[in-house]
């Protein structure tokens, strides 16, 4: 039987990282729910318990029903009947499996029948669940909406949807329209409140909805007549029983087939405020959309881990010229620059959920007490960090994951074009997660201000404190040299004071930062546990490349050459 969890060491090695001590003490509010809940853990060590075996079902699932279920899944897909959207039968499946182990909702406190669990668990599941079925993962893992309930609704909300979502009902939130794609101040779903009903009524179109007919959905609509911009428009929750909404159709997409993403329709659908008018776009969708792009962060690792293996597995076995081409420097190669952009988008991944974990649990306590002056200290340089290292995150994993399913048909060669292999569909999955919840471009938008601001240098500078192994001393030397030249581009950009001059060189400032961040956490894996050391070795040399180029490109180039790269509108 195969398991995702127990095949994949590095996922508990993530999981054991020092920090975890802190985020389960803090989450588990110095495990005050041993006394309410038997299943809630009395300690540290009978948390981490409890994390590895859900994690381990988890895995099992994955291997055994999810995984097997994703071929037959692409190809009959979901469908619309009646205006509603039927899965397809292994989606249905995968479904039950999950819900009847009692795996859905695991983040939500115990109250509302949630297992309390940290992010750094939860995104752990999504890595598995996305190696398993990338499709998948965007029905599953919408779950993570109601955290958004969890965070801003009122308390009659929240004890009457929260619950659902824990007993395996899915979620959706409807955000884009038509005319309204990554610019949603554009969003024109009109809300009118219904005196007699005491409800809010929507009417209009969205457009690009993932599981767009799941059981509870948060809406963006316009609540305030007259309105155009991004101030006048709420956050709604809308529930399918109430009826009003219907799919006018099933989009039809290049990847993640099973994922139904929907266009639907609003004729005076019953809804409900969520929080405060005005802050839909401005609090709540973001709030929602970080939550999303750390989803999808961990979709692309899933997604970067089932390329590597297929084109692990198919070079192992496939011979050319009397021996297996793994033995072939251009095969070698590449599969070890594809194991090395896995381990570092995955290390990415979790120090972003970490940061997001100790974020969280501190905003969830100062809703119950006053933080004193360290903590407040804490969650402020938490929220920061989580704040620039989640776009950081979903651009960079997203990225790679693209470069592996690219190097991984190419490692196939003809098979790889072919749907008798699953890198075919691997491939077509792999290409979505640069662009919904935010193209990279935007990404690049949100993550230049930690380069302007001097946030990731800052955290450089943290990570070049540590004390290694003299074994990897060599490797901070050299990460030191690409941080001065990173700083250096930066300095040289931003001193122009033009804000398109530092737009069009964001994206390479951006990846200059991320490729040092990511090579200074695979270092420091490699000092928790050598085993780390060769990704290690392999991606500083990636960094290398990176950095020296990009700082070249810059030293090269002056405000002057943007007029080379613009053009006139026809």
């Amino acid at each position: 039987m195969a398991n995702f969890y127990t095949d994949n060491n590095i996922l508990k090695f993530h999981l054991e990282h020092p920090l975890m001590e802190k985020i389960v003490a803090l989450r588990e509010k110095n495990f005050s729910d041993s006394s309410k809940f038997d299943y809630a853990p009395f300690d540290f060590e009978d948390a981490m318990d409890s994390y590895d075996k859900v994690l381990e079902a988890i895995g099992e699932i994955c291997g055994d029903i999810i995984g097997p279920n994703a071929e037959s899944i692409d190809t009959e897909g979901p469908r619309v009947v009646d205006g509603h959207v039927v899965y397809a039968r292994g989606t249905q499946e995968n479904l039950d499996a999950l819900s009847k182990a009692g795996l859905l909702g695991i983040t939500l406190p115990r109250e509302y029948g949630g297992l309390n669990f940290p992010i750094i668990p939860y995104i752990m599941a999504a890595d598995m669940v996305s190696r398993a079925d990338a499709g998948f993962v965007n029905i599953w893992g919408l779950q993570d909406c109601a955290e958004t309930i969890h965070e801003f609704a009122d308390e009659d909300q929240k004890n009457r949807y929260l619950p659902r979502v824990c007993q395996g009902e899915t979620m959706a939130m409807d955000l884009t329209e038509p005319d309204a794609g990554s610019d949603l101040q554009a969003v024109e779903l009109k809300a009118t409140f219904d005196e007699k009903k005491g409800k809010w009524m929507l009417n209009g179109v969205k457009r690009f909805i993932t599981n767009g007919d799941g059981d509870i959905a948060l809406v963006l609509a316009r609540s305030e007549e007259g309105t155009h911009d991004g101030r006048g428009l709420s956050m709604f929750i809308y529930d399918k029983r109430d009826g009003g909404v219907t799919v006018r159709r099933i989009e039809h997409k290049m990847g993640i087939i099973g994922s139904p993403t929907c266009e639907l329709v609003f004729k005076n659908a019953p809804s409900e405020l969520v929080g405060q008018r005005r802050m839909g776009l401005i609090k709540y969708v973001m709030a929602l959309m970080n939550g999303a792009r750390l989803g999808i962060a961990a979709q692309s690792v899933g997604v970067s881990e089932a390329a590597y293996r297929e084109a692990l597995a198919y070079a192992n076995e496939r011979e050319q010229f009397g021996k297996p081409i793994i033995q072939f420097p251009a095969i070698y190669e590449m599969i070890s620059v594809m194991k090395a952009k896995l381990d570092a988008s995955r290390s990415l991944l979790y120090e972003t959920g970490r940061f997001v974990d100790m974020y969280k649990s501190y905003y969830h306590i100062s809703n119950e007490r006053a933080l004193d002056k360290d903590e407040r200290e804490e969650m402020k340089l938490y929220q920061k960090l989580a704040d620039i290292y989640t776009p950081l995150a979903k651009g960079m994993t997203s990225e790679f994951c693209n470069q592996n399913a690219y190097d991984a048909i190419q490692v196939h060669g003809g098979s790889g074009f072919m749907k008798d292999y699953p890198v075919e569909r691997i491939y077509r999955d792999a290409r979505i997660t640069t662009i919904y919840e935010g193209t990279t471009q935007l990404q690049v938008v949100a993550a230049i201000r930690g380069v302007t601001t001097g946030g990731y240098l800052a955290q450089i500078r943290e990570y070049e404190k540590t004390q290694l192994k003299p074994e990897l001393e060599q490797y901070r030397r050299i990460l030191i040299g690409l941080t001065e030249e990173f700083a250096e581009a930066v300095e040289r950009v931003v001193a122009t004071k033009d804000n398109e001059y530092i737009d069009f060189h964001a994206r390479r400032l951006v990846e200059m930062a991320g490729t040092i961040i990511m090579s200074y956490l695979l270092i420091l894996d490699a000092n928790r546990d050598m085993e780390n050391l060769r990704s290690a070795k392999v991606f500083n040399k990636i960094a290398r490349q990176v950095v020296h180029g990009h700082g070249e490109f810059i030293r090269g180039t002056s405000v002057s050459d943007m007029a080379n790269y613009k053009f006139e509108l026809e």
